[in-house]
């Protein structure tokens, strides 16, 4: 995938969003965009099992944890299942562990920390709902570009090479 986010922002600032400079990189690449599913959860990653469990058609999952630092709500496990199910990558206001396989994976993972403690699995959350942290609004349906630079969001598919 051939596109820098700084780029996009120069062609398109007035159409896109940026994200506050807080996530670091865990995945496999650093370098992912795609539509945006989301997932809203606290502390209980039962939903962000099931929905990367599922196709992911290229999709980016945006997943809401609170900004929790206490766990982590995705490893390598649920990982492997979004690789094998087509999803490009995760954007995660939470934590993540496992993370020396996840930087083997090709899985885009963007998290605020690592902590090896696992959730709670209480089946509790919401999907394909409008999201906000990081300064953004992320909703279903729109576009997400990651790259060493940052994060953008549009509304609309942005050109890309790749």
């Amino acid at each position: 995938m051939t596109f820098k986010t700084a780029d996009l922002y120069d062609d398109h600032g007035d159409r896109v969003r940026v994200c506050d400079p807080i996530f670091r990189d865990f995945g496999g690449h650093a370098r992912f965009c795609g539509p945006i599913a989301t997932v809203k959860c606290f502390e209980d990653n039962s939903l962000v099992k099931a929905v990367l469990g599922e196709p992911g058609e290229g999709r980016v999952l945006v997943v809401d944890a609170g900004g929790s630092l206490r766990c982590a709500m995705l490893g390598d496990l649920i990982a492997a299942s979004a690789v094998e199910n087509g999803w490009r990558g995760v954007l995660m206001f939470g934590c993540v562990r496992d993370t020396v396989e996840l930087a083997g994976m090709a899985l885009g993972v963007k998290a605020l920390a690592a902590n090896p403690r696992k959730s709670e699995k209480r089946g509790e959350g919401q999907r394909d709902i409008p999201v906000s942290f990081a300064g953004v609004r992320f909703r279903p349906g729109d576009y997400i570009y990651c790259d060493e630079d940052g994060i953008l969001v549009s509304a609309e598919a942005l050109e890309v090479l790749g």
